[in-house]
């Protein structure tokens, strides 16, 4: 990998990707080809989420650093994660993926700063997007002002025409 600075230098770059991403999944990436993980890049790249290789023990001290506990069970044999800001983005990604191609191995992830097995990753999987929940949220708040406005405005409508 090069000298311990620059091992200091990984470590300290994916403590900072690990407090700044609300989601992640690693995955075993053995008798994945050129193509396929070029495609796989691709379509995680399109949904916003991050990938790479790391070595297990820069990622267990990393982990450590950040403050999350519980992963070193799945940093055995080669390991890549896939990270992004949206938390269900890399669950969600690399689940479609794997469900197309019949390939790699998601080990477990990390979920809002929990760690999740595989189980957990495929049910964050189908979770909405943050996007879609905070619109949902959105409105629901809004509906009961949309439903007050057209009350005003009917009465408004009923004054004009008296």
């Amino acid at each position: 990998m090069g000298t311990r600075e620059e091992k200091q230098l990984v470590v300290q770059e994916l403590v900072e990707k690990l407090r700044s991403n609300r989601g992640a999944v690693l995955t075993d990436y053995r008798g994945i080809g050129v193509a396929k993980d070029t495609d796989l890049r691709a379509k995680l790249r399109k949904a916003g989420v991050e990938y790479r290789v790391v070595k297990n023990t820069l990622l267990q001290r990393a982990a450590e650093a950040a403050g999350i506990e519980g992963l070193d069970k799945y940093l055995e044999g080669p390991t890549a994660i896939a990270m992004s800001v949206d938390s269900v983005a890399p669950a969600k990604a690399l689940s479609e993926w794997v469900k197309a191609n019949k390939m790699l191995e998601i080990k477990g992830g990390i979920y809002e700063g929990k760690v999740f097995d595989q189980a957990g990753v495929a049910a964050i999987a189908v979770l909405p997007s943050r996007e879609i929940m905070l619109s949902s949220v959105l409105g629901t708040i809004l509906a009961p002002l949309s439903a007050f406005a057209t009350v005003v405005d009917a009465i408004r409508k009923q004054k004009e025409e008296q």
